[in-house]
């Protein structure tokens, strides 16, 4: 984790940035790291406790890329569990080496079975950037961890309007606007916001659902 926070990016949120905090805990900047801390050392642990340590050709390897992290361990996930099983809560859990597992659970580095993986999801949910990937094949398994593509500072660099840079930001909060909505939040017409809200989802940025009258416009993850 030492290693993580001295290749990762780090912002601070002051006092005035940060809501409903009691005491002298409203005078204390908070830090606020690119990816969820919490997320990567679920990552760490999980593939610390499901490695194949009879694996000797691969090691567990972290890449810290420019938008990316990526955690892999040698050993695929145990026949019969799928990725879409391990995404929900309380999954089965069927530990590749049990006593191992043990010693991290006592040393309360794993709060329950089966809810690492959904627990990472949920965690950079919370943070505002896209759920993990998980990948696995029968020798190794994956995580990617991916940065907010829809930042305010990368929306600028792609030349968007003020008004297309308020709906994509309020979007990532509430989960899509229509139409009426874009008008109502930039004071624009109809008009425009047909050709705002189009020329964002040609762009690959947002995605329409519904027929075009009343539709929902959702971002287009990569």
């Amino acid at each position: 984790m030492q290693v993580f926070q001295q290749y990762l990016q780090v912002h601070f949120e002051m006092p005035s940035e940060i809501h409903g905090q009691p005491g002298l805990q409203s005078f204390q900047r908070k830090e606020v790291w690119e990816y969820p801390l919490d997320a990567l050392r679920e990552a760490v642990v999980n593939a610390l406790v499901h490695r194949d340590y009879f694996e000797s050709s691969m090691d567990i390897m972290l890449r810290v890329y420019d938008d990316q992290v990526v955690i892999t361990n040698p050993g695929g996930l145990p026949q019969g569990i799928t990725i879409e099983e391990i995404k929900r809560r309380n999954h089965p859990s069927v530990p590749r080496n049990p006593m191992l597992a043990q010693v991290f659970y006592y040393a309360q580095l794993v709060e329950r079975w089966g809810t690492g993986t959904s627990k990472m999801i949920e965690l950079c949910q919370n943070h505002g950037i896209p759920a993990p990937e998980f990948e696995d094949s029968r020798s190794w398994f994956q995580v990617t961890f991916t940065k907010d593509t829809y930042n305010k500072e990368r929306l600028l660099q792609m030349g968007l309007t003020d008004r297309q840079i308020q709906a994509i930001l309020l979007v990532k909060q509430k989960g899509s606007i229509t139409n009426k909505e874009y008008q109502e939040l930039t004071r624009a017409s109809r008009r425009t916001a047909t050709r705002d809200l189009s020329e964002l989802v040609e762009r690959g940025l947002l995605e329409q659902a519904g027929r075009t009258k009343g539709a929902d416009y959702r971002l287009k993850r990569p």
